[in-house]
């Protein structure tokens, strides 16, 4: 753990304190079209055209634009006729819409949901459960049915669980050989995302996307391309429903939903269906064994408490779970990025 003498004090402490309204920027700068603006429009522009161009304010998006280029997604020159601001290559790359690699659905989904639940934060900790009837009004008892209480909600949680994928998805799929399995489910498969890299890694497969019925549908409908015929579909709940044979199974950011004991009965019900042989791959962020971070994986811990009945672990809990199953062989590879990949075989 640090110490004081890590912390420039009080410095440190107050961009703590403010680290909400760096994000808040971004989610705002992204909802109100700014980078998509500036991408299109194919040359810098003024903040009064920027403006206009949104109906925005024009003391308003002068402030969020220099807000932003203090946060490097925006640049600005100073010419004769003003200032004129341009997207960085960051801000092209993940913040617009068109980018093969947008982060915009996931930055939507935080801004517009996750951020209602994380204002009951201290709740969360207080009652050690989610804060759907808080935040919504909705049952808590059930945090997919409140996470998909509208066919908007899904699309954007779908739309942000495949812009994530589009970042991270080849890093966790390459951490192993994978290419031996030919037959694989991916169980709460969502849009596809990772089904789709899978089979572009790994072209003699086939993927069946196990999830529950409307979310299978709108996969069809919005995600998964019909004439992708190594991607199929299995509509079902993974807790209350069989679970087919396969040679491994794709457990990607699942078990950080639920508590040890719903993961027992989830891993137990994958190793009786699994070929002799086959496997499970988690991908997870894991925590240091230590728990003293990584950082990012620490926070999304506490999304699980205001969002789930989860939390992130460490890879020897990950194991221990898996060896309760039956898998054996386990392995664990850090990619280095948001997540990691570990691997139980039968």
């Amino acid at each position: 753990m640090g110490s004081t003498e890590d912390l420039d004090y009080p410095q440190d402490i107050l961009q703590y304190s403010s680290g909400f309204l760096v994000s808040k920027v971004m989610f705002t700068a992204c909802e109100l079209g700014v980078f998509d603006l500036l991408l299109e429009s194919g040359e810098p522009l003024s903040m009064d055209a920027i403006a206009a161009r949104l109906g925005t304010s024009t003391t308003g998006m002068e402030r969020l634009l220099d807000a932003c280029v203090g946060l490097k997604l925006l640049a600005v020159e100073l010419t004769q006729e003003g200032a004129l601001y341009r997207n960085t290559d960051i801000s092209n790359i993940y913040l617009t819409k068109s980018s093969p690699k947008s982060q915009y659905h996931i930055m939507m989904y935080y801004s517009n949901t996750v951020y209602l639940c994380w204002h009951y934060l201290a709740d969360a900790v207080r009652e050690g459960r989610n804060q759907y009837e808080r935040a919504f009004h909705i049952s808590s008892k059930d945090p997919f049915g409140a996470m998909y209480r509208s066919e908007e909600e899904m699309l954007k949680f779908m739309a942000g669980q495949n812009s994530v994928w589009s970042v991270c998805g080849r890093d966790v799929l390459v951490a192993f050989n994978l290419s031996p399995f030919k037959q694989i489910y991916d169980l709460g498969g969502g849009g596809g995302a990772l089904a789709r890299e899978y089979v572009s890694l790994y072209p003699n497969s086939m993927v069946t996307i196990y999830d529950l019925p409307k979310v299978i549908q709108l996969a069809k409908e919005q995600f998964v391309p019909s004439e992708e015929r190594r991607i199929t579909f299995h509509e079902g709940d993974f807790f209350s429903d069989s679970i087919p044979e396969a040679e491994l199974y794709i457990l990607s950011k699942i078990l950080h939903d639920w508590d040890d004991d719903k993961c027992r009965q989830l891993l137990a019900k994958v190793y009786k269906a699994c070929k002799p042989g086959g496997g499970v791959l988690l991908v997870e962020s894991l925590l240091n064994e230590d728990k003293s971070g990584p950082l990012e994986t620490q926070l999304y811990s506490m999304n699980m408490l205001v969002q789930t009945e989860g939390k992130e672990r460490t890879a020897a809990e990950y194991s221990k779970l898996l060896e309760a199953a039956g898998f054996g062989e386990i392995q664990v590879k850090r990619t280095g990025k948001l997540y990691d990949a570990v691997l139980g075989r039968k």
